[in-house]
């Protein structure tokens, strides 16, 4: 009956047809495209640092707390978590295809912040990061020296401090895993002039906390102390500790029957380096800085993609001397070919 009525009415059939046919031209350039369709279920990761901790201990102090708050979300389907022997912890949590990613990360977040008091200090005071990203790996961007005359240390703080904070704001990029480490003040203890001393490492952890503080020194003049006072005037006074010297002259121990002061370069060597040395990355021979991309669920993949190149090549202008990049993964060459082949 409905081939009957498009036989003898060729005109409907003309402009059933066209309609069609915008509308086809219409959707195709609104449709995200993707390495794979978007059949995958979404997901939130969890990721936190137990400095100094081995995998064990990072699992039962840290994993499974988090496990016990988050498991029993609305819409989840399972997790997985990952401790390593260097203090890192990651969860993976996977939500029903369909779920909201964004409701699933808020969610998600509120229940590791009622498993927040149950962690060692260390960690709440890093701090637990809860982001939505998508599973599959975006791209790879890889910072590094071409001529070696920039250090590992250099490249990984410009890394994060100017390249990673740059890349997050581009549309489509939901998350970046940086393979790069902060500048750190390492401490280097000698066992051996700690125990003419008597110290242990607690001592040296706890004059370090005592004496490397942002405190608020308050001002002077302020009414209604001195009325009569005509300025106020805040005091400044130095907190934290900035420099390697600063941190040799922190008191470790104070003998108050001899008055003899035990500083921190008595009994350790003060540096600044990097926070861990469990990272090396390479490219073309070279040591370099890696950032993992990930894009935001539902973007366009070749769209991010563009982006991120457009704001490399904006940020490579402002590089320092013997500063380049290269990209030594990504999953857009294959979308192109497909559709080529489609």
């Amino acid at each position: 009956m409905i081939a009957n009525t498009f036989i003898k009415r060729p005109v409907t059939a003309i402009v059933v047809s066209v309609v069609l046919m915008i509308a086809g031209a219409l959707c195709l350039l609104n449709l995200a495209v993707d390495q794979y369709p978007n059949i995958s279920p979404p997901g939130v990761s969890i990721s936190g640092q137990y400095t100094g901790a081995d995998a064990q201990t990072v699992e039962q102090t840290v994993a499974i707390p988090i496990e016990e708050q988050v498991n029993g979300t609305p819409g989840i389907e399972y997790m997985t978590s990952n401790s390593t022997n260097n203090g890192m912890m990651n969860i993976s949590v996977t939500f029903d295809i369909g779920t909201n990613v964004h409701i699933a990360a808020l969610n998600v977040q509120n229940r590791v912040g009622i498993a927040a008091p149950l962690l060692p200090s260390v960690v709440s005071k890093l701090g637990l990061t809860v982001r939505a990203k998508n599973p599959s790996m975006l791209m790879m961007v890889a910072i590094y020296s071409p001529n070696n005359s920039h250090n590992i240390t250099f490249l990984d703080n410009y890394s994060n401090v100017f390249v990673m904070d740059a890349l997050l704001r581009v549309p489509g990029v939901g998350d970046i895993t940086a393979r790069t480490d902060n500048f750190s003040m390492r401490i280097w203890m000698n066992p051996d002039k700690m125990a003419a001393y008597n110290l242990t490492p607690i001592d040296v952890t706890a004059a370090l906390n005592a004496q490397n503080v942002q405190v608020a020194a308050g001002s002077v003049g302020s009414p209604p102390q001195n009325p009569e006072q005509a300025f106020e005037l805040g005091i400044l006074v130095n907190g934290q500790l900035k420099t390697a010297a600063d941190f040799e002259n922190v008191v470790v121990k104070n003998n108050a029957a001899t008055g003899e002061l035990v500083y921190l370069k008595d009994i350790a060597r003060v540096e600044l380096g990097k926070f861990t040395f469990s990272s090396n990355s390479f490219v073309d021979g070279k040591r370099a800085s890696y950032l993992m991309i990930y894009q935001s669920p539902g973007s366009n993949a070749l769209e991010t993609a563009n982006n991120v190149y457009a704001e490399l090549a904006e940020l490579k202008k402002s590089f320092p001397n013997d500063i380049d990049y290269k990209v030594p993964f990504e999953s857009v060459t294959i979308i192109k070919v497909s559709m080529q082949e489609v």
